[in-house]
């Protein structure tokens, strides 16, 4: 499951709104949504990898946020 809340905080913290996001991944906006808002549904690796790129995201980060369930 991906952490949503500190997914959000990040794209806050780099000034980035969701439409914004989801316009550099080239995914419909109301699909992002939908992902950021259903715990059923993940990102697929691609597109988490596409995330770190574009928020610049150190590698404790991006484990905190796609990978939480799994780092203890």
């Amino acid at each position: 499951m991906v952490n949503t809340n500190k997914l959000r905080g990040k794209m806050i913290e780099h000034g980035m709104n969701v439409e914004e996001l989801s316009l550099a991944l080239g995914m419909n906006r109301a699909t992002f949504y939908r992902r950021l808002n259903s715990d059923g549904e993940e990102f697929s690796i691609r597109e988490a990898d596409m995330i770190v790129n574009i928020l610049k995201l150190k590698k404790e980060e991006a484990n905190a946020i796609f990978f939480s369930q799994f780092v203890a």
